[in-house]
């Protein structure tokens, strides 16, 4: 089969790509401005990309076209369309799907699919349950929202089902929706034997009006899950615990709360695993904070659902190497006095940055290391952010950093006035270059820089990193 792939470099379209073209499919693909990484990963699977959306690839005749979400109906000010390749795909009566529903019909349909859902951890628990797969020898498949150290690759098909059997495929279950002609979440199309439900609090402005709206399609996704499934629910969350009032259909486990099947006991970085008030486990690895713990017990419940007891998880996870850009270390210049570290996470959202932030301080805290300051870079870039909506809660957000950088460029909000809680630890910058100089006359040796967007961020860490180096 010939697919071509309208928005092939975003991570999930990218991954799929990858997946078609492992199970030996022709996979072509476009983008506006095909970029790295995920160009460069795309080519080296010798898979063709074309830039911009031209109405004469439709000449390429593939078997099906596959939409991503970004692709839409939208025309410009001079009534031109904005994706002239759709237009001509809608006008030749041309076959087309989306994404999700490819993947779900293609790949899926015949493996026990494990999907994490959640409005934060979605990747790092996804990484963190293929890996405890694959150390008990399960060669999973997995498509991930980002690139899993463990592997080096964000998504592959593992072992494939034989005799009958339902080898196990790990997905980041995303609640976006999943095309301009389907409004649907992504995750309905999974139809998963084990569905994660790790948190959930309002997130995506642009496509739901309120949390209400973001728990029926949670209640959607449980819907598709089987009697002889295992739904994995956090149980520390209200709104999960309105989803499952709704409807559950498949066998329960809870994680977290002080009377759910799975608890934990002890720091983070340390911990007995509990299951029904009894130790099977004991997690000793290198992340940190209590949202990694809460991680940690999701993958390790859900695991358990394909045989693998808590203690060979346990094992796993003492040995995973977390996911790019979470917490990653860009660099370090050594200034006297003491090593500045720049670092790259993909925080955006205001809980997603408080939790970033704080982890990052107990960690310094830990290593006695109390008195180095964070220096909190970030931008609102996700839709959610760009509108403003939660722009009161990004001082509550910033609390444990000694100083926080806004670059405010494209926005429609005073990000000044959002901010003015925090007086003159906050700055905000119209641009890249100002956001850079702010930030090179505020370091102090032993800083920790902590960029934090769900973008490039216009290769701020790079340009920070060569600002702060001697000349």
């Amino acid at each position: 089969m010939h697919i071509h792939i309208l928005g092939i470099c975003g991570t999930f379209m990218g991954g799929l790509a990858a997946l078609a073209r492992e199970a030996g499919h022709r996979v072509t693909g476009c983008d506006a401005g095909v970029y790295p990484p995920m160009s460069d990963q795309l080519r080296a699977l010798g898979i063709d990309l074309i830039e911009g959306y031209g109405a004469d690839q439709l000449a390429l005749r593939p078997d099906v076209f596959v939409i991503g979400n970004v692709v839409s109906r939208a025309r410009g000010p001079d009534g031109a369309p904005k994706f002239p390749l759709m237009e001509a795909i809608l006008d030749a009566g041309a076959r087309y799907t989306s994404g999700p529903q490819w993947l779900g019909e293609q790949v899926l349909h015949s493996r026990h699919v494990l999907a994490v859902a959640g409005t934060h951890g979605k990747t790092t628990t996804t990484a963190m349950l293929a890996w405890i797969l694959e150390h008990a020898g399960l060669a999973p498949g997995f498509l991930v929202g980002g690139v899993p150290l463990n592997f080096g690759v964000s998504a592959r098909l593992g072992r494939l089902p034989t005799d009958g059997t339902r080898a196990p495929f790990v997905i980041e279950a995303d609640e976006y929706d999943t095309a301009f002609f389907d409004k649907r979440s992504k995750f309905v199309h999974y139809r998963p034997r084990t569905a994660v439900l790790n948190n959930l609090e309002f997130d995506h402005a642009d496509i739901f009006d309120d949390l209400a709206a973001i728990e029926r399609q949670f209640h959607h996704l449980l819907r598709t899950v089987p009697a002889s499934g295992r739904v994995i629910a956090n149980g520390l969350e209200e709104s999960i615990a309105r989803v499952l009032h709704m409807g559950l259909y498949s066998e329960l486990r809870t994680f977290g709360a002080a009377d759910s099947d799975y608890t934990a006991e002890g720091d983070p970085q340390d911990f007995a695993v509990l299951r029904r008030g009894e130790a099977v486990a004991r997690v000793r690895w290198s992340l940190s904070g209590t949202h990694n713990q809460l991680n940690a017990l999701a993958a390790l419940a859900a695991a358990e659902h394909l045989g693998v007891a808590p203690d060979v998880a346990a094992e796993a996870l003492a040995g995973f190497a977390h996911v790019r850009r979470r917490l990653e270390v860009r660099g370090t210049v050594a200034l006297p006095g003491g090593a500045v570290t720049v670092y790259d996470d993909f925080a955006h959202h205001p809980t997603a940055i408080r939790t970033t932030v704080d982890g990052l301080r107990r960690r310094l805290d830990r290593e006695g290391r109390g008195s180095e300051r964070i220096l909190a870079i970030f931008e609102p870039r996700s839709n959610t952010m760009k509108l403003g909506t939660m722009k009161a809660q990004l001082p509550w957000a910033l609390e444990s950093a000694a100083l926080a950088f806004c670059h405010a460029g494209g926005l429609d909000w005073d990000a000044a006035a959002a901010l003015a809680p925090l007086g003159e630890r906050a700055q905000v910058a119209p641009d890249i270059d100002t956001l850079v100089a702010q930030v090179a006359a505020a370091v102090r040796p032993g800083d920790h820089l902590l960029c934090m967007s769900n973008g490039a961020f216009g290769g701020v860490h790079g340009r920070l990193l060569a600002a702060l180096r001697p000349q």
